[in-house]
């Protein structure tokens, strides 16, 4: 049994009929931005396009920027099904009148993929999700644009949190022992990497004449490792 919310612009009536013959927990709100911040939480989200494909896909759209952390489903109309693309940026679909059956192995299926997912491929810490599957990184839900080696010099340090490596060490692990460049090469990759960080830029630390390591925020539920969710 799943804990369900949807987002409807018609609270309290029947967005998905048969979605009541299951057994799962719902709670529906306005589909109103303002209203995500309060939001119960969920195992998966359903926005309501029945009636406004325009406003669903913009709601879409600022659910998958704020970086949440649970499937997202969109309820449609069969005429509506030819308006969803990518840039929508939700895992599936559902027909207003598909049936209990259809419903909870979409539901079923969209939970699963997620935490297989996040379990194999991601490391979340300190405001930042690395999906090591896809080889793309977000900073507070926003996607980072990162060279390849960048990317592989996060990862690593962002695996092992707290833990200090020389600028010899890294040239090791991230960029590998037949690459012949000097240490400075690291150095030039940190000061991108921090100036695309932004605001967390210091999450990469400097250790003075030592090197370079993750820094933890001390709220951080993960204090030894990156949490693997």
């Amino acid at each position: 049994m799943a804990q369900l919310l949807i987002l409807t612009s018609q609270v309290d009536n029947d967005v998905l009929p048969s979605l009541g013959l299951l057994s799962h927990r719902v709670r529906q709100i306005p589909a109103q931005p303002a209203q995500l911040v309060n939001a119960p939480s969920s195992d998966l989200i359903m926005v309501d396009a029945r009636t406004d494909l325009a406003g669903a896909k913009s709601l879409c759209k600022i659910l998958r920027t704020t970086g949440i952390a649970v499937p997202l489903l969109v309820i449609l109309t069969e005429g509506g099904l030819s308006a969803v693309s990518a840039d929508w940026g939700v895992d599936d679909v559902l027909v207003e009148m598909a049936g209990p059956a259809e419903i909870d192995a979409r539901i079923r299926l969209a939970i699963g993929r997620q935490a297989l997912e996040q379990t194999s491929t991601k490391i979340q810490t300190s405001g930042v999700v690395i999906d090591e599957a896809s080889y793309s990184a977000k900073v507070q839900g926003k996607p980072l644009d990162l060279t390849y080696k960048e990317f592989e010099l996060l990862r690593f340090l962002a695996a092992h949190p707290s833990r200090v490596f020389t600028r010899e060490q890294l040239l090791s692990e991230v960029w590998g022992y037949d690459y012949f460049g000097g240490t400075r090469t690291v150095d030039v990759h940190v000061r991108r990497l921090r100036a695309k960080l932004g605001e967390l830029e210091q999450l990469i630390g400097t250790v003075r004449n030592v090197g370079y390591r993750f820094n933890v925020y001390e709220d951080d539920n993960a204090e030894a490792d990156p949490a693997r969710s």
